[in-house]
Formats: structure tokens, sequence, C-alpha cells
């Protein structure tokens, strides 16, 4: 069981799920964002993945969790996206263990996160969130440098700090997301990469494959 909700912070979103019995090995495809997730009193960070993560918890575990998009993880955090890449690092390393503790032991976690990262908040840098949007809206990055007033140096610094990685990155993996999504509701492979972008089908192959570890057909059948 997986649900979801907006949270009551900006671009943040609150999700929690139950492990049911017999559940597959679930494959977490990157997505731009961080998380804060407790699970079964453990409480960690997952930062932004360039590859899919494999996850298979035992049977009953629950997750309770923030998923901070627009680049609003690090300020939370208090250090940049680009230290946490592919990386899961238990929270009480990144801020106090008396901080920690209490989400741990939590009767509410999705609660008690929420008001921790409430009480870290700094707004996001309001670029970022324009190259957030206009990134999974798939407009070109040179086009996003345009909007946002930066150069592409400069554009390709601050991104690194708020999502772990530079705009092309980031664009390339919206994309991945929307072809997914797209092959999943059962369009052609051959419509999804000419809708979403890619110069072909073989291109839309190599692409998912980098990022998901699995061919497209594999991924949709999963």
């Amino acid at each position: 069981m997986y649900s979801e909700r907006a949270s009551s912070l900006p671009h943040v979103v609150a999700w929690w799920s139950v492990t049911p019995p017999g559940a597959r090995e679930k494959r977490i495809l990157p997505d731009g964002c961080l998380d804060i997730i407790w699970q079964d009193g453990r409480v960690f960070v997952a930062g932004p993945d360039t590859t899919a993560q494999l996850g298979a918890p035992p049977p009953g575990s629950r997750f309770f969790a923030l998923r901070f998009g627009a680049g609003t993880g690090p300020g939370v955090l208090g250090l940049p996206a680009s230290e946490l890449v592919d990386r899961q690092v238990p929270l009480d390393v990144l801020w106090p263990a008396a901080l920690v503790r209490p989400l741990a032991e939590a009767a509410d976690p999705l609660a008690a996160l929420t008001a921790a990262a409430a009480r870290r908040w700094v707004f996001p840098d309001p670029a970022m969130v324009l190259l957030f949007r206009q990134a999974r809206a798939g407009r070109p990055v040179t086009a996003v440098a345009s909007d946002c007033g930066l150069s592409p140096r400069q554009l390709q610094r601050r991104s690194n700090a708020a999502f772990g990685y530079g705009p092309k990155t980031l664009a390339r993996i919206f994309r991945m997301q929307r072809a997914v999504a797209l092959a999943r509701r059962g369009s052609p492979f051959a419509s999804v990469s000419a809708e979403t972008g890619y110069a072909d089908q073989a291109h839309l192959s190599r692409e998912v494959r980098a990022m998901a570890g699995v061919p497209l057909g594999v991924l949709v059948s999963s």
C-alpha cells in the first residue's frame, strides 16, 4: 500500500506505505528530489538519485516520509544536495542526535517530520523553483537559463547545490519520468519517444536502461 498527498510545506509531498506480504523487490526511479524517511523507527535521508535504487523491505515495514521538490531539501538539511547524490544517510549524521531521537520515537512520524522540517524551513532559490518546473515540463535547458537570468555556469552551480546535479541531468530524469508514464498508460514505444523528445526509439531505450537499469519493456511490466 502506498499513498501520498501535498504537504503543508511548499513543493513537498508527504507519502507513506506499508510493505505487503509477498511484495517483490521495488525499483525506485530517479525523480529530481530528496526524501527524509522514517522506516520502522529509523530516520534517514535518501539523496537525489542518478540511477534507480532497489528496495526489498520486509513485509509489514512502515514508511512515513517527506519528498522535497524544487530544490527545497538542502535548506532544511543544511547542506548542498550534491553531497547526497546516490546515497542514503542517517539523519543523525546531518542533524544533532537530540533532534532526531524524538522523530524516531514519534507516535505520528509524518506529523513529527513535517514539524521538524517547518522549524528549519528555508525558502528555495526562485530560479531553482523555475528550473524544476520548466525542466519537468520539457523546456530546453538553454531557454530555462535565459528565463532564470543566469549564465550556463551559474545555472550549473546553483542546480548542483539544489538538486545534486546539473540542469541537463535534471531534464533527462524528468524526460524519462514522462516517457515511463506514457508507456505505462499503453502508448507504443515509438510514439513515446517522439512525444517526449527523444531522437528515436533506440535513444529512448538507451536512456531508460542507463537510468532505470532495465529495458523499458521490463520496467513497464514490473
